[in-house]
């Protein structure tokens, strides 16, 4: 299948060079992040992106998503960021790499955002990360700096249909977590938006869609009020979807 890699996960080997990484701080923003934020969620994230057993050995995802995730956070152009990284020993820490290694060539960047962030973006993952960090209580008072709210609004320049297909699988993962499975009447068939040419009936089957996920989780045998982030992600829903302009104007104005 053309675009498909294997998807590895290698224990990382420290060198003898990484004796190195001890001349990092230990408040340095980006150790105070990798202290606190679980990335595992970024291989969970692009999973059915990978091929599990079949393909040419790829670039670890969590790697380039960190990479990616190091490009909002200062601000650099894919080349920009992969320049900085060879010489900033703190990027290389973060990224899990060894301080002799080498980063993958620049262009690795675009392909990555186009053949493997299909259904999730780097504000997703900038979302999670942000989401960690306030359940941690680390966004203030560390001198960490992530910008919430301009994540949010580049968020919401996706297409509505692609959004709500995004908060309907928020509702379900943070089930899954908190309750520790997935209620069988929640599992249905997520409609493929991409195969309905008109635009408004796309938008009309997501959202009949949700709504009807957040009926059933409210008429399932889960209890929302035990499952706190569970019901913040309905309630969320709820809110999004009964804005009038979020429908009516759509990727216009999100």
């Amino acid at each position: 299948m053309e675009g498909l890699a294997l998807l590895k996960n290698v224990p990382h080997q420290l060198s003898i060079y990484s004796v190195l990484y001890d001349k990092i701080p230990s408040n340095h923003i980006l150790k105070i992040i990798a202290g606190n934020v679980d990335f595992s969620f970024i291989n969970e994230l692009l999973k059915d992106s990978y091929c599990q057993h079949l393909g040419r050995p790829a670039k670890e995802p969590e790697m380039l998503a960190k990479i990616l995730i190091l490009q909002y956070l200062y601000n650099l152009s894919d080349v920009k960021v992969i320049e900085e990284a060879r010489l900033n020993l703190a990027y290389m820490w973060f990224l899990g790499l060894n301080p002799e290694e080498d980063l993958p060539d620049a262009s690795l960047l675009a392909k990555f955002r186009k053949h493997r962030l299909k259904e999730t973006s780097v504000d997703d993952m900038i979302q999670e990360v942000v989401r960690q960090c306030v359940e941690k209580g680390i966004i203030k008072g560390t001198g960490l700096s992530i910008d919430a709210t301009h994540t949010q609004a580049n968020t919401k320049k996706k297409v509505p249909e692609r959004i709500m297909k995004h908060l309907g699988r928020r509702i379900i993962r943070a089930i899954e977590k908190e309750n520790g499975v997935i209620p069988a009447e929640l599992i249905s068939e997520v409609p493929d938006y991409k195969l309905i040419e008109d635009h408004n009936e796309a938008k009309q089957k997501m959202k009949s869609y949700v709504e009807e996920l957040i009926r059933k989780t409210r008429n399932s045998h889960v209890d929302l009020s035990i499952l706190p982030n569970s019901q913040q992600a309905v309630n969320e829903t709820k809110e999004i979807l009964e804005d009038q302009e979020f429908m009516v104007k759509g990727s216009d104005h999100w």
